[in-house]
């Protein structure tokens, strides 16, 4: 859906991109919030839900990033001045997208700025973090892992989310399918995660896998529950929200369970 025009066009390179080149910040902070909204106002409203602010945070990121290169900008000092700088999710979404574009050549120098968007108080920035990361594993899928594999000790429950999230075998993910081993060798880190927001992130990864690995996921959920740790049978529950459609009666006697709740919905043996 094309929700840029001549017009925003012209607003970004006269609003944004002149004024950075001018080092203008604040400014072009809030000229890129302005922008997103317009952008925002162009998805139709039937539309909305599933585009949002994500798909209006992609598309002026990557209009930036395209047009300053093109003429030869400091790509990563504008844009980790414009995250320091802003005060919104809106201006920080936009700049840790045009970082993540940045860390394809070079991750090491963007990792500060999406840890410190994974804690963020900022659930927007949170999302943003463990969506434009995507990009940099699978560019540097070992030196990425290793790296994840340090986060997954981290005291904070929220970074311990975002290595949960960020591996989810989504569109830019979905070459887990082929390598599951791969998120796993991370998640399994978690499999005992006692806090509910990581916790949540590691059911969900696995519900997200049974929709191609079935198999697999019954293996790791029978693993789950046998282990007898409480946290554990709760990862092994969240997981089957998406197997439970197929096989209930298979789920129940997995999960020893009469009936399977998620959400409002009951499942029952058929």
């Amino acid at each position: 859906m094309k929700v840029m025009n001549d017009e925003i066009e012209k607003e970004i390179r006269e609003g944004i991109i002149k004024v950075v080149l001018q080092k203008k910040y604040e400014l072009a902070i809030r000229n890129i919030s302005t922008i997103i909204d317009e952008l925002y106002a162009n998805i139709s409203d039937n539309k909305r839900i599933s585009y949002g602010r994500v798909h209006t945070i992609k598309v002026l990121s990557e209009y930036l990033y395209t047009h300053l290169i093109e003429v030869n900008a400091p790509v990563y000092e504008i844009a980790s001045d414009i995250f320091k700088k802003g005060d919104d999710f809106k201006s920080k979404g936009v700049s840790l997208s045009i970082l993540s574009f940045c860390g394809l050549f070079d991750y090491k120098r963007v990792l500060t700025f999406f840890e410190s968007a994974a804690v963020s108080s900022e659930f927007d920035m949170r999302e943003f973090a463990q969506m434009f990361f995507r990009k940099l594993i699978k560019r540097y899928p070992d030196e990425i892992k290793e790296y994840l594999l340090q986060l997954v000790k981290s005291d904070n429950p929220e970074m311990r989310r975002f290595v949960g999230e960020t591996l989810r075998p989504v569109q830019e993910n979905k070459w887990f399918y082929k390598d599951p081993d791969y998120p796993l060798s991370i998640i399994r880190k978690m499999f005992k995660e006692s806090s509910p927001y990581p916790r949540t992130a590691v059911g969900n990864n696995l519900s997200d896998l049974a929709r191609q690995l079935p198999d697999l996921v019954y293996d790791l959920v029978k693993e789950l529950v046998d282990s007898r740790d409480k946290n554990s049978y709760w990862i092994a529950y969240r997981a089957c929200r998406n197997l439970v459609k197929k096989e209930p009666v298979k789920v129940m006697d997995i999960l020893k369970v009469d009936e399977y709740k998620y959400k409002k919905r009951i499942h029952k043996p058929r």
